[in-house]
């Protein structure tokens, strides 16, 4: 099961037919005292009590928000509330019951007070096809120069502001002397006559295939795209724009593959041009490409595959 409604449904689905279940999520569910709950992790730090505290209150407020629907499936379904109806997020620790998430531990080392079924060994990356092909023009613009910085902001794209964020994006990389590419897809950037032969415009790549082309990429922080940047060995700058993508900014930071994340509502083409100048300072590059050389090693899927098959046989 998945972290959200479907995992509390899955878990009592579980629960009443005495079947193993499993949580998996792209993010840590377990407390700890080693580290905040990523909605607060950019906060100020307080100590071990208040990083428990705070994955005490990410579960409750996440249970908040799908408990309604959860219930209501439940009673058309079955006209009444399953037995022991609460968040069962913190019943996902046993050998029949385990948690599995997609993080790697050169991200997040494993915590200490973790329980031994709680499963943190690798991202789990679902890869373009084998067979895949950039355009022709991609593949040109590529070898014409310098590896390029790639700017895109991912689903969190705003098509009313995106003449003024492809705007914002080329002052940005002309202050740089840097080539680029503009993701365009998801309505982040708009068509504009003014792009120089410097920049590309692309539609959409596999995160897999470019970023590992790239010299740095620029992204909103999603905890699949920084994953992905992560694995390919470049710097990242991070402008987050919500939720987790704080959490994601500040660790890119400590982990010295990026520079301070810039928010999306403070954003300006000097920040950028800055973050960017930072990000491919050689230290971070080093310290970027070791990161991306380990993430790669780990055997995240088979790993977390594993632990399903033998929470079956359990």
């Amino acid at each position: 099961m998945l972290g959200g409604a479907g995992a509390a449904i899955g878990y009592f689905i579980a629960q009443q037919q005495q079947i193993p279940s499993i949580l998996a999520a792209p993010f840590p569910m377990t407390p700890t005292r080693e580290y905040p709950a990523l909605l607060f992790y950019h906060w100020p730090r307080l100590g071990k009590w208040f990083n428990y505290l705070t994955h005490k209150i990410f579960t409750r407020g996440f249970w908040s928000v799908v408990s309604g629907p959860v219930k209501t499936f439940w009673q058309q379904q079955f006209g009444q509330l399953p037995a022991g109806f609460g968040p069962p997020y913190g019943q996902q620790t046993t050998r029949r019951r385990p948690t599995v998430i997609s993080l790697s531990e050169h991200v997040f080392p494993r915590p200490d007070d973790w329980p031994a079924h709680v499963h943190s060994d690798g991202y789990w990356f679902l890869d373009a096809a084998p067979d895949w092909t950039p355009p022709d023009d991609l593949q040109a613009f590529l070898q014409a120069g310098d590896p390029p910085v790639y700017i895109g902001f991912g689903s969190v794209g705003d098509p009313q502001t995106k003449a003024e964020t492809t705007a914002l994006a080329l002052d940005a990389l002309q202050r740089t002397g840097r080539r680029g590419i503009l993701a365009s897809g998801w309505q982040g950037m708009a068509e504009n006559p003014d792009i120089p032969g410097t920049v590309y415009l692309l539609e959409s790549a596999p995160h897999s295939w470019l970023f590992p082309r790239m010299a740095a990429v620029v992204h909103h922080g999603g905890a699949g795209t920084t994953a992905a940047g992560l694995r390919a060995g470049v710097p990242s700058v991070i402008i987050p724009h919500g939720n987790d993508q704080f959490a994601w900014g500040r660790r890119v930071q400590e982990l010295g593959v990026g520079p301070e994340p810039v928010p999306w509502k403070k954003l300006t083409a000097g920040k950028l041009a800055a973050a960017i100048q930072q990000a491919l300072a050689d230290d971070v590059v080093k310290t970027a490409r070791d990161l991306g050389g380990w993430i790669r090693t780990e055997k995240g899927t088979t790993v977390a595959r594993q632990v399903i098959i033998d929470s079956l046989a359990a």
